[in-house]
């Protein structure tokens, strides 16, 4: 798998990705493994792009049950491979290349929502730097990485569906609430 299949499984090249793309080249060279059920576990403390690399690169899913997301917005990914509790920690320390007054200006333009050419041109080649320093940047240079111990989480668990009284969805039997003597779903119970 290279940062081309990383971009087509994530729809675009951006820098995000880029990061997530190193990350979890680091995180497999290091701990020696791809997931192909629950083996390998991610833990990621933001939602960013860097994400979707990280699921395509180590096969790490919500679906699966490994990948816990915690919305720290860091850009700290941890990867545990079970059943060992020794953890790997890799914290993005990487500053973008400072940029010139001009592309400050157009970026500004581009954040409050001109999608002109000339701003579009410059955005995309704003984009084009950042990724190319990111994906030619020594690990060093990018990440701060620790071996840490944890608690091993849980393999996924699957549970029972029930029918929500209000609406007629399933919901998972844990995320079910207690209204008035009925089993109803989150978003029911908050009406």
């Amino acid at each position: 798998m290279n940062f081309d299949d990383a971009v087509t499984f994530h729809g675009h090249a951006c820098p995000g990705l880029a990061i997530g793309y190193r990350v979890a080249t680091l995180a497999l060279k290091e701990l020696g493994v791809r997931s192909r059920d629950e083996e390998l576990l991610a833990i990621v403390e933001n939602n960013s792009c860097a994400v979707d690399a990280i699921q395509f690169m180590c096969g790490c899913t919500f679906g699966k049950g490994n990948l816990i997301f915690k919305d720290f917005g860091k850009q700290v990914y941890t990867f545990i491979r079970r059943p060992h509790p020794d953890a790997l920690r890799i914290a993005v320390k990487w500053e973008p290349p400072s940029d010139d007054p001009e592309t400050e200006a157009m970026w500004k333009r581009y954040a409050e929502g001109d999608r002109s050419k000339q701003v579009t041109a410059m955005v995309q080649d704003r984009k084009a730097r950042r990724m190319k320093s990111v994906l030619e940047a020594d690990d060093s240079e990018l990440f701060a990485v620790k071996r840490i111990r944890l608690e091993i989480p849980e393999p996924a668990r699957i549970y029972k569906s029930l029918a929500c009284a209000a609406c007629g969805e399933t919901v998972m039997e844990p995320r079910t609430r207690e209204v008035g003597g009925q089993v109803v779903c989150i978003p029911c119970s908050e009406k």
